[in-house]
């Protein structure tokens, strides 16, 4: 077996289903999942009439191409022309993945290599942060390396507080922009620190903006591609961002995305993906190009979120120190006491689940950072979730009263 199994730890819904394991919900209650960050409003019509058409016609009749069919790539081009005013070469610096999570850890066992002196090379990573970032580090035989954050700016990270002794073992650095769990999107400023900081020492930014189309202020979310040409990196040296329609078109079955970026490091990935078999289906990639050629679902999709957002987020705010974030479709708040201990205890008197907090960070120079918190996933109908705000509610009532 791989000796660099055992180092993996629980996923956080494995470790969510052992805390349950003894608390019985309240059979009173219908259950409510704010747990997993699973999309739930409807998939857009065009995109399921795409996908049949596709059936019906000559989709499963050949093996599909690791490089993706060009007409899914062009489409993909004229998306990011439309949305980040940028100019990418479809056929060297785009390439169909199937979802950004299974494209997240290849990448990193694309990018690693072990270091001439023998030691572990180092992987950057957010904390708290998506767990493929740890999993693809510790399985490509490389060291994770938790950066802190900032609870006083949404959990931003402090790049400025990691030692140039990291940096310089460096080979691959993890971002997310929009921030998952808290829903911080990353500056001008910070993408401009970064980019210095991979050319002085040499390594990969892997960008997942797997959230980019979910957000609640006027301006979308700034992009790494966007920031690199803001910056006059047009050859977006070192940098390779990750998109999905996962959330912005509400089809996680469909595992459709992208990666674009560096077309050194694309070339390599794509050579990778041919040994691993990751080819997209012709089926999905019909269905995706519907997806990323229509804008008019994405802006209905991101109404439904903003007006669902509205109602629910002042009502936890009465009993949690909780605030709209600048993008996504998680609430990341603060609760009094254990996070642990907040959602058992929640799911077994009203039947509503909750992720503790930190699951879904690493304890790094002494401090958890997701600890006291929770993160709630407001992916199911308005109603729904409007339910949940308002057992929660009740819940935290009734724990002052008797604490």
């Amino acid at each position: 077996m791989n000796a660099y199994l055992p180092l993996l730890q629980a996923y956080p819904f494995e470790r969510l289903r052992r805390l349950f394991a003894d608390a019985a919900p309240n059979p009173a209650y219908s259950p409510i999942s704010l747990g997993i960050g699973e999309p739930r409003h409807a998939t857009p019509a065009l995109i399921k009439d795409a996908y049949c058409q596709a059936i019906h016609g000559s989709g499963l009749s050949a093996y599909p191409a690791s490089a993706g069919d060009p007409a899914l790539r062009s489409a993909v081009g004229h998306w990011l022309r439309r949305r980040y005013r940028l100019e990418v070469n479809p056929a060297a610096q785009i390439l169909p993945i199937n979802g950004s999570r299974e494209a997240l850890f290849a990448f990193a066992q694309t990018v690693l290599s072990p270091q001439a002196d023998g030691a572990k090379p180092l992987v950057v990573c957010p904390n708290p942060f998506y767990q493929i970032y740890e999993g693809a580090a510790l399985l490509a035989g490389a060291e994770p390396y938790f950066v802190a954050s900032d609870p006083q700016r949404n959990f931003a990270q402090d790049w400025a507080s990691v030692p140039e002794a990291v940096w310089q073992r460096t080979q691959l650095l993890f971002v997310c922009s929009p921030g998952n769990p808290a829903g911080a999107v990353m500056p001008l400023s910070e993408w401009r620190m970064l980019f210095d900081l991979s050319d002085r020492f040499g390594f990969v930014i892997a960008s997942d903006e797997c959230y980019s189309e979910i957000y609640f202020r006027d301006e979308p979310p700034l992009g790494g591609l966007e920031a690199a040409t803001q910056l006059g990196r047009s050859d977006f040296k070192n940098l390779v961002s990750f998109s999905s329609l996962s959330k912005r078109s509400n089809v996680p079955g469909m595992r459709s995305g992208f990666c674009a970026g560096d077309a050194t490091l694309i070339q390599q990935f794509l050579l990778y993906r041919t040994y691993h078999g990751s080819a997209m289906s012709p089926v999905v990639q019909s269905a995706s190009i519907a997806a990323w050629n229509d804008e008019a679902h994405v802006v209905e999709n991101r109404a439904l979120y903003r007006e669902k957002f509205a109602q629910i987020t002042p009502l936890l705010a009465t009993v949690l120190d909780v605030a709209l974030p600048d993008a996504g479709f998680y609430l990341w708040a603060a609760v009094q006491g254990s996070d642990e201990n907040f959602s058992r205890d929640l799911y077994a008197a009203y039947n509503v689940t909750v992720l503790p907090g930190s699951y879904l960070a690493r304890e790094s120079r002494g401090h958890n950072p997701g600890a006291g918190r929770i993160r709630m996933a407001l992916v199911a109908q308005t109603d729904e979730c409007l339910e949940a705000a308002q057992r929660i509610v009740a819940f935290v009532q009734t724990r002052n009263q008797t604490s």
